[in-house]
Parts: structure tokens; C-alpha cells; sequence
């Protein structure tokens, strides 16, 4: 479970190269056994140069890459992650860790601790998770209180003693490089245990736990049969624990409900200990599988001083929060009638902090007239946004049905005023809803407070919450074309 390289690239259009590599960190000594691990498919990882080139290309990030290329271009090499391929001297280097935020490039090359032919599972690489884990890490703490290009390229110059100290060797021992930026500068005192190397200080006060379970629900609904509806739910607990003693333990157990949906694509902390190989195995790729695990998940680990992400995980549910279907045409050239039908399904918590849909007319004039009937909730129109915002309240009615009908006029299209979508041309359109439900989990996740085993001086107090957030949830008029999500996403 280690790093054969990091890098990290600022992508640069306009210029001879395309990007310049701002930090890049080799490790030879996981080189020679990735050597020995792959026999006769070893790739070695290459030069900046050569790796950069290879890198910008295969993301499409090059100035004069227009062509059509089979390999990269075709509908059978669509990629649904950030891990990649790279042509690199006539051979493929392979998994190769990037992504792209802010205009810098954060890309790794995992050992992978076995041949690579046939080609392992993803999941099956642990060195993938861990990469991941280091490269968020890298990213939290450049773009964290960053406030101009002067604490951007600080924080770039602390780059290599950092990761040094957080990733020696290749194996990475904390994702929170402020922790190690802390213990660099952090004197010392005279401990009467050993003071383990990424953790900074010990906690004197009173103890406590506070656990946090965050689902973010997305969702694609069409209304049409030739076009299956898709959504998946991406859950986060983060954790937060006051615990004196320098190497204090603690074990917390996530369980399910008898009808709860199994989480899968399970990424954990690095200061998790152990876990069950049940766990780490479970994965929304075998969708042939029927033996999902059901947990318990139990996470032994040693907590960090600071609040930090003890896992995420990914989870199919067997049907949406919130159904709903979209009609909209033109009746003239500027007036389009709409009808939208929403239902909250009978299983989810009907108690909401906040619930609206937010309906945008795109590439048209503003609205001039508005024309509507509403049973619930109430109407709110923003006429020079072109905008509809139909707020639900806190709670459906008894039905759980509710719905929204009228009538619009839109005037003359002014020149830059009124908003434009590339996407949403003619009838192509949609509603997106914005939803909150605390004290709630879509797949009926929670952290048992009575469960939590805590090896360290006094009794803390425990605290847990659990919230569900709407992310991306979109319905699209069913009388018109819209974007389709990968087929793989589907329940």
C-alpha cells in the first residue's frame, strides 16, 4: 500500500507545453518493488516531461488535441473515475491516479502489489484508495484560508518537507498535511509515552465524541420509457474526538436498519487500524452480486487531534426520495406552458428544513407574465433571472402528491442579461430540487452511541447527528431531449 510517484501540475492553456509540473516526488526504493511485483508488465514511471505530455493528452487538456484518438475518444473506453492509462514511449503505465480542480493537476502512480495481466480489479488495489486519500489532502490544504497566489505558492514551498513527513517512503501516514505543518513547527515537550509522528499535541479537557453522518443524494428523473431514471447516494461521517492520552483508541460501529440499502466503495481514514475484509470488498461494480455486506462496519482507529473524515461511501437505493415529472411546450413563440407533479415517496421522513424547486427558462427573453396554479406551498418568480422558485415548505401534505401548473410570457431577449445554458436549447429543460432533512439517512445509516468502545481516561460524552442533502437532483421535461447519465449508475 504504497506511492511509486506524486505530482502535482498546473495546467497552463496557451502555453508551449500546455502545464508546468510544480511539485513531483519520486520513491525508489517502491519502484524497485513495483518491478518485482509486475515481472514482465512493469512500466517505469517516467520523466516529468515525457509524463506530462502523456497526462495532458489523455485528459483532453492539450491546445491542438481536436483529433479523434480510438483509444481515449471511443464509446468503449468511456472513464467513469479518475484513474487512467498513459501511453507513455509505446507501453501503458497503468493505474495512473488525476484529477484537475482549480487549474492545478493532482495525479499519483500506485504500487500494485501483484502482475497486471489479466488487469486486477480496482478495488483489489489498496495503493488506489491511499493515493486518492493523499492527493484530497494535498488539495484541502493548498486551497484551504487561501486567500491570493502569494499563499498559494507558500504553501507550494512547503510541499516537499511536508510530504516527507506525511508520506515517507511512499506510505502515506496522515492525509492532513496541516497536521504535518504543525508538527514541524511544534516544540516539543517531554512526553512520558512516545509521541507517534502525525499526531501534534495531546488534548487536556473534557472528553467527548461527536460523530456525523452527511448523505448527498443525485438524482436524473426523464419521464420517458426509452430512458431509465438514475440516482445514487454518497455518504461522509466525520468524527470529532476530545480524548485525552497521546494514543488513545476507539472503535465505532455503523449499522443498518433490516430494509437499510449496503454501503459499497467504502474509503476509510488512515488512521483506521483494521477492518473487515467484507468491507473493503464491497462494491457498486459486482452488481451481479447478491450477498451485499449489511454490516455491522465497525472502524477501530486512533483519532487525529482535529475533526477529520473517518469514511465515505456510496450506496443504491432502491428508489429516489422524490419522484416527479416535468411537462413543458410552447404554446406561441413566447409562452410555454408548464406542469410539474411532485410525490415524496412513503418511506422517507416527511420533515424537511428546506424544500424548493427551483425551475430557470433559459436563453429566452425576460418573464412578463406569469399565470399559475399551486396546491401547496407558495409561488415566488424572479422575472429578470427568468426563474421560478416553488417553495414546498417543510413538509408534503397528507397525499404526499403535490403539484404546480401555468402559464408564462416571456418579452423581448435582451443582450447579455438574461441567463444562457449551452445545454438547455428549445425545449430542454428542468427542475432542480433543493432539499434538507435532518436527523435522516436515505439509507437508514446511523452511528449506535451505545456501541462506541473507547479505550482512554474518562467517560466521554457521545454525540451523533445525521442529515440528508439533495446534490444535483434534476427532472427533465419529458417532451424534449435531455443529457443521460452513464448507464452504470443504475440501481
Amino acid at each position: 500500500m504504497a506511492q511509486r510517484a506524486v505530482w502535482l501540475i498546473r495546467h497552463e492553456p496557451g502555453t508551449p507545453l500546455g502545464g508546468t509540473v510544480k511539485f513531483s516526488r519520486r520513491y525508489p526504493t517502491v519502484e524497485k518493488r513495483a518491478k518485482i511485483f509486475n515481472g514482465k508488465n512493469y512500466v517505469p514511471v517516467p520523466e516529468d516531461g515525457p509524463f506530462l505530455k502523456a497526462l495532458l493528452f489523455q485528459l483532453r487538456l492539450l491546445d491542438d488535441d481536436k483529433d479523434f484518438v480510438e483509444r481515449r475518444d471511443s464509446c468503449s473506453h468511456v472513464n467513469k473515475s479518475s484513474i487512467y492509462g498513459l501511453l507513455v514511449g509505446g507501453e501503458e503505465l497503468w493505474p495512473v491516479i488525476a484529477f484537475l480542480r482549480n487549474d492545478m493537476i493532482f495525479a499519483s502512480v500506485p504500487l500494485v502489489e501483484q502482475v497486471l495481466s489479466p488487469r486486477p480489479s480496482l478495488i483489489n488495489i489498496s495503493g488506489v484508495s491511499q493515493g486518492l486519500e493523499l492527493l484530497f489532502g494535498i488539495q484541502d490544504f493548498l486551497y484551504s484560508s487561501q486567500k491570493n497566489d502569494t499563499d498559494l505558492n507558500t504553501k507550494l514551498s512547503q510541499l516537499p518537507d511536508l510530504i516527507l513527513q506525511a508520506c515517507p517512503l511512499g506510505t502515506l501516514l496522515d492525509a492532513n498535511l496541516q497536521n504535518s505543518l504543525n508538527s514541524i513547527n511544534f516544540l516539543s515537550v517531554t512526553q512520558p509515552q512516545k509521541q507517534p509522528a502525525w499526531k501534534v499535541g495531546t488534548y487536556k479537557g473534557k472528553p467527548q465524541i461527536c460523530i456525523s453522518i452527511i448523505e448527498k443524494v443525485k438524482c436524473m428523473q426523464y419521464g420517458k420509457q426509452d430512458i431509465a431514471d438514475t440516482w445514487q447516494v454518497v455518504g461522509t461521517v466525520s468524527c470529532k474526538c476530545d480524548l485525552e492520552g497521546i494514543m488513545p483508541n476507539v472503535t465505532i460501529s455503523l449499522n443498518l436498519p433490516t430494509n437499510g440499502s449496503p454501503l459499497q466503495d467504502i474509503i476509510v481514514h488512515p488512521c483506521v487500524t483494521s477492518l473487515d475484509s467484507a468491507i473493503l470488498t464491497s462494491s457498486s461494480i459486482d452488481t451481479m452480486d447478491d450477498s451485499a455486506f449489511s454490516g455491522p462496519y465497525k472502524f477501530p482507529f486512533t483519532p487525529p487531534l482535529e475533526s477529520f473524515n473517518l469514511c465515505h461511501y456510496t450506496s443504491q437505493v432502491p428508489v429516489p426520495p422524490i419522484l416527479g415529472s416535468y411537462h413543458m411546450k410552447e404554446e406561441e413563440e413566447v409562452q410555454l406552458k408548464i406542469t410539474v407533479n411532485l410525490k415524496l415517496h412513503e418511506s422517507v421522513k416527511n420533515n424537511f428544513e428546506i424544500c424548493e424547486a427551483h425551475i430557470p427558462f433559459f436563453n429566452r427573453g425576460p418573464v412578463t407574465h406569469v399565470e399559475y396554479k399551486v396546491s401547496f406551498g407558495q409561488l415566488e418568480v424572479f422575472r429578470e433571472k427568468s426563474l421560478l422558485v416553488w417553495i414546498i415548505g417543510q413538509k408534503f401534505p397528507k397525499s404526499m402528491e403535490i403539484s404546480l401548473s401555468g402559464t408564462l410570457t416571456f418579452g423581448v431577449k435582451g443582450h447579455n442579461k438574461q441567463p444562457f445554458d449551452h445545454i438547455c436549447i428549445g425545449n430542454t429543460a428542468y427542475v432542480k430540487l433543493h432539499f434538507r432533512i435532518s436527523d435522516y439517512t436515505l439509507t437508514g445509516c446511523y452511528a449506535d452511541q451505545h456501541s462506541v468502545q473507547v479505550f482512554a481516561s474518562g467517560k466521554p460524552k457521545i454525540s451523533a447527528y445525521r442529515k440528508l442533502i439533495s446534490s444535483d437532483y434534476y427532472i427533465w421535461n419529458s417532451k424534449a431531449p435531455a443529457p443521460v447519465t452513464y448507464a452504470s449508475f443504475l440501481p
